[in-house]
């Protein structure tokens, strides 16, 4: 199945109201594997798998609305390389059109003076409906179908500050009452930052231009120039509120600790067991004192930050190259794992010491840039890499259970559910913790807002 957004899009400096562009046109693809011999059978339709069989001259890729029930696309100017979704007060398992959402971003820009902290609102998002084919309406009817449509239009506030320096990685949470960034940027700096001021704003249009007026260069709460090099890991704990962990490209990881006052506690002597640059972090769910680690060192690390400097469990030559990010799973004993060699791997911890991945994917074509576990579903998880893909998964889908397939999909991962694409150097993805199945990704091209019917 294709799925294609179209170019209206805009994006405005100040942070006022702008607009979500739907899906539309021919430029992005996407590929479902539940409705594959549907979609094969239709007017002489195919199913397109990128890495399979390129596009011959003159081919286009359409897309099938029936394959998505949500689908958005924005840009925000300067591309964001990360982002991080920010939980809300709308309630938990929100599945009801329209949905709203709180996103946190960073840009890299070309100049370091033209950076930029957002926080970004979503709102007014509505389900993607099929197209209506071969249907006549008269002028009346046009008419309220045109006053329906801009009802529909979605919506999008942002509130940026100026942010000195391009931002590699920010990670977002609550403390208390207060909503904190957490920003890696190229200038070698973590830095802490305040959002409730960009909070407010993008809720009320009196808040946003006062902000617009006051607007200053942000100003970090806490920053940390101890790492001694520029980085790109940082973890907030989901257990201890302002517990933080940062890694660098020198190969040395700090554990933030927070005090009263606002101010961070950060021993001076790092973790240091990797020997090259410290890629991602990731803290334990359930144990407070746990995380995790993965390195261009091609190892994945556990550590236990109460049994400094050295890692308790290791598995090296996890991957055959620069392992790039990882991802806890929320309720199993599983890391998932990505790498240059453009592998999916599942690392039981149970049995980590054998060095063994418990599951091994390899369907993307190029270094993998981001995974997650998806937050309501501990068998499902969504990856993205350097080909343009992004993929979903459910390990618990057996060879079994998958039934008839289309010929060119049969040799297919039977735990692949969907494959993803319209973006440009896609960077990172998030699942929204608070809206089953919905995803945001960033790219070099912006952002997309979907939710495929595989998940």
């Amino acid at each position: 199945m294709m799925s294609a957004p179209d170019d209206d899009t805009f994006a405005e400096e100040g942070g006022e109201m702008e607009e979500l562009a739907e899906a539309g046109s021919d430029e992005d693809e996407g590929v479902d594997m539940e409705e594959e011999e549907g979609a094969a059978g239709e007017g002489g339709r195919k199913v397109y798998v990128p890495g399979i069989e390129p596009l011959r001259p003159g081919e286009q890729l359409e897309m099938d609305r029936s394959a998505y029930r949500m689908y958005h696309e924005c840009q925000t100017g300067a591309p964001c390389l990360s982002f991080d979704v920010l939980r809300d007060g709308g309630g938990e398992s929100r599945e009801q059109f329209p949905l709203s959402m709180l996103l946190c971003a960073g840009t890299q820009a070309d100049t370091a003076m033209s950076n930029r902290l957002l926080v970004i609102r979503m709102h007014n998002l509505h389900g993607t409906e099929k197209d209506k084919e071969g249907e006549e309406s008269s002028d009346e009817e046009s008419d309220e179908d045109e006053e329906e449509d801009g009802d529909k239009k979605p919506q999008m506030e942002l509130a940026m500050m100026p942010h000195y320096g391009g931002i590699n990685r920010v990670r977002a949470t609550q403390r208390g009452e207060q909503s904190l960034a957490a920003v890696w940027s190229d200038k070698g700096q973590v830095e802490i930052f305040d959002l409730q001021p960009q909070l407010v704003a993008v809720h009320s249009s009196a808040a946003m231009a006062s902000f617009i007026k006051q607007q200053k260069e942000a100003t970090a709460l806490f920053s940390f120039s101890g790492h001694m090099a520029e980085g790109f890991a940082v973890d907030w704990s989901p257990t201890v509120p302002g517990r933080l962990v940062s890694g660098d490209c020198k190969k040395n990881i700090h554990v933030w600790e927070p005090r009263e006052g606002g101010t961070w506690q950060i021993d001076q002597r790092p973790f240091s067991s990797h020997s090259k640059s410290v890629e991602d972090l990731q803290w334990s769910p359930t144990e407070a004192t746990v995380f995790a680690s993965c390195s261009v060192d091609q190892s994945i690390r556990v550590w236990d930050i109460r049994a400094p400097p050295n890692s308790m469990l290791s598995a090296d030559g996890a991957h055959s190259s620069d392992i790039n990010v990882i991802s806890w799973n929320r309720s199993e004993p599983f890391i998932l794992s990505g790498g240059d060699d453009g592998l999916l791997k599942v690392w039981d911890l149970r049995q980590f010491k054998t060095g063994r991945p418990v599951a091994n994917f390899k369907q993307h074509s190029a270094p993998i840039t981001s995974v997650e576990w998806s937050p309501v579903d501990s068998s499902v998880f969504a990856a993205s890499g350097a080909d343009d893909v992004v993929s979903q998964w459910d390990l618990s889908v057996e060879s079994c259970d998958v039934g008839a397939r289309v010929e060119g999909v049969k040799d297919l991962p039977p735990q692949l559910l969907f494959l993803h694409q319209g973006q440009s150097e896609i960077k990172e993805i998030h699942w929204h913790p608070q809206m089953p199945g919905v995803m945001v990704s960033t790219a070099l091209s912006g952002f997309n807002v979907f939710r495929t019917i595989s998940v």
